[in-house]
């Protein structure tokens, strides 16, 4: 193909792209009285120029505002000194939400012929594939702005999903498979957010830890079945025995549970602690190894006002002493760490 016919082609498709892409009006005037074509996702064969003006016009008040098209390929044809052919393919982006229609391949044939001078458009014939139009569309945006509903609807479905699987999966990494309440994990993580509001507050923070008295005899005398059904047991005991809000019942390690109690003081974390120690006197768990004939519990007391200069480690080390204390003096007993 001779360069200034490549250019008189590259330059005929250009201004149809540029009035159409800009939603020109003037694109009418280019076409020939001997037009036919088909539009967008129509079926239909359209062979009068009034018709094919009607066509452009709905087209370009179904979509008033500038579309973007995406070039991806262009095939320039020479046919005859008056007939020429361009052939194009490219992406349509719409001034709207569109998910779809802009990532489908459109194609755009062209036919231009020299009539008195000038080159007028005797066909045209763009492709989408995606679905025909309604009645009264060219673009099937009716169909899009559904599918884009739907679409709407399904991202929020999986969103709600997604954040219900994710709370889920949240409880379960913080929640001790055997007794269902808080785990190690979880406890770490709010005894480090109660320290740190207390720090804030100027207010005490209090901590239980109980131990199982003589759970290696329990498990070794009633087997493993049994010492897991102990455990389930003292857990459900220790939330019924505190229900404050703020409050948490965690499972510390093996038979070490944890209540940690913020703006509590060192005097109601030991009437706690009692009421605790009689809640799980009152499900008399038989325990043939212990004098009492009963499962029982050392527990230790502590409470402090946190502080910059303190870590967390020193409350719990604080009680962990205390309740090794109540071990040494005889078990089944409560010990404070103020004493």
């Amino acid at each position: 193909m001779l360069p200034e016919r490549e250019h008189i082609i590259r330059a005929l498709f250009d201004q149809y792209i540029e009035m159409y892409a800009g939603r020109d009006d003037s694109l009418t005037k280019c076409f020939s009285e001997n037009f036919s074509g088909f539009a967008g996702g129509g079926d239909v064969l359209v062979k009068d120029r009034a018709e094919w003006i009607k066509v452009t016009r709905k087209d370009f008040s179904q979509v008033p505002g500038r579309i973007n098209i995406e070039m991806l390929d262009l095939s320039l044809q020479d046919i005859a000194d008056d007939v020429v052919i361009t052939t194009a393919f490219f992406h349509i982006h719409l001034p709207l939400a569109d998910a779809i229609l802009s990532q489908e391949t459109a194609r755009l044939v062209l036919v231009f012929r020299r009539e008195a001078d000038e080159w007028k458009i005797v066909s045209s014939t763009i492709s989408i594939p995606y679905r025909l139009v309604q009645d009264g569309e060219v673009y099937p945006l009716r169909s899009l702005y559904a599918r884009n509903r739907e679409l709407e609807a399904m991202v929020e479905e999986r969103t709600r999903e997604l954040e219900a699987s994710n709370a889920k999966l949240e409880t379960i990494s913080n929640t001790d498979a055997l007794t269902n309440v808080a785990n190690r994990r979880s406890f770490d993580h709010t005894l480090a957010q109660e320290w740190n509001r207390a720090i804030r507050s100027a207010s005490s923070l209090a901590l239980i830890m109980l131990d199982v008295d003589h759970f290696k005899h329990f498990n070794d005398h009633y087997g493993h079945v049994a010492g897991d059904a102990c455990l389930k047991a003292l857990a459900q005991a220790l939330v019924r025995a505190e229900r404050r809000a703020g409050k948490l019942v965690a499972r510390y390690g093996g038979e070490e549970f944890i209540v940690l109690m913020p703006q509590t003081t060192e005097a109601e974390a030991l009437a706690t602690a009692r009421h605790i120690q009689k809640e799980i006197w009152s499900i008399a768990l038989p325990h043939a190894e212990t004098e009492p004939g009963i499962v029982t519990v050392s527990l230790g007391v502590a409470s402090l006002v946190p502080t910059l200069n303190l870590a967390p480690d020193s409350l719990l080390c604080q009680a962990d002493a205390a309740m090794y204390r109540a071990k040494h003096l005889g078990r089944n007993q409560v010990q404070s760490a103020a004493d």
